[in-house]
């Protein structure tokens, strides 16, 4: 079976080496153009080019979609599938059409919950306690294809989204190879999504960092977790928004208002939350300095307790 991998970031380039590992036979890669990176600004490579380079894959970085250019790309590699990761383009009909098995994708939530972008993230700040991974058909609409396969896993309480990331891309890369294998044996089922339980979640950007005290210490240590590795939760602290990376629960309780400093010690800076309960903020890190345990922090800097 001949299979063309479109793809780009870190949790596709898992799906790429799985193929690779099983020796399926990958006819050509596309990938997103190289974009400007760090402080020189120089073209960087995606993980997939870079692994498909390795590899001494075709690469293909075409800028449009729809103006034929990938279309006929992709009809000169005579694909039996298309296999789509975390490509970060929507495939037009006229693409989907060519493969004979058509396009499949891997999908990091148990669909239909979570459709759209962020779907990792949006598990743990919702404070789900199980996600997963799906294989589906492409469809011309986003993440409505058919589903294949499902997998899934329990979300730790303490998980940030990073680590639940790294686990789900590996589940992910398996799912994949298990869905081709089914595929090419005439063996795969094929389920239409109940679309009346869809959800959609959107990216992430820096508006959401502040934290807003006025939830349950759950939903405000979930929101911490989440928001790992990126864009990261603030608190402010002496008139300054410190990044927070670390909470823990608290059996107190106290008549402060949602935000208030409830104490601070070993145990970290107790925050009052929603309802009178409390958390401990763990982990910490100041404007300008190194990410250290709150306790740490501590030793060298007084807060005022009430604030």
């Amino acid at each position: 079976m001949r299979i063309v991998f479109m793809g780009t970031p870190d949790f596709a380039e898992a799906s790429l080496r799985a193929l690779l590992d099983e020796h399926f036979n990958v006819v050509g890669v596309f990938t997103q153009p190289d974009k400007p990176r760090g402080r020189g600004m120089e073209l960087s490579f995606s993980p997939v080019k870079t692994l498909a380079l390795a590899h001494g894959l075709p690469v293909y970085q075409p800028a449009k979609m729809r103006d034929g250019t990938a279309l006929r790309l992709i009809e000169a590699c005579q694909p039996d599938i298309l296999v789509v990761v975390a490509y970060g383009r929507i495939l037009p009909d006229d693409i989907l059409a060519v493969p004979r098995y058509g396009a499949i994708n891997v999908h990091a939530s148990l669909l239909p919950r979570y459709r759209g972008a962020a779907p990792i993230q949006w598990a743990v700040l919702n404070g789900d306690k199980v996600t997963g991974v799906s294989t589906m058909y492409l469809a011309t609409e986003m993440d409505t294809g058919d589903i294949i396969y499902t997998d899934e896993t329990a979300i730790g309480e303490y998980e940030t989204s990073g680590e639940l990331f790294d686990r789900l891309k590996e589940m992910g890369a398996r799912l994949l190879v298990k869905t081709l294998r089914d595929i090419e044996t005439g063996t795969a089922p094929r389920t239409p999504q109940d679309n009346t339980q869809a959800s959609y979640v959107s990216m992430l950007d820096k508006s959401m960092s502040p934290i807003c005290f006025d939830q349950s210490p759950r939903q405000v240590l979930k929101w911490i977790y989440g928001l790992q590795p990126w864009p990261v939760a603030t608190m402010e602290l002496e008139g300054k928004p410190y990044r927070v990376f670390g909470a823990a629960y608290s059996q107190n309780r106290t008549d402060k208002a949602p935000g208030s400093i409830v104490s601070a010690g070993e145990q970290g800076i107790e925050v009052a939350c929603a309802g009178g309960e409390t958390l401990y903020i763990t982990e910490l890190q100041a404007p300008g300095k190194k990410r250290m345990p709150a306790a740490d922090f501590l030793r060298g800097h007084s807060i005022r307790v009430g604030d």
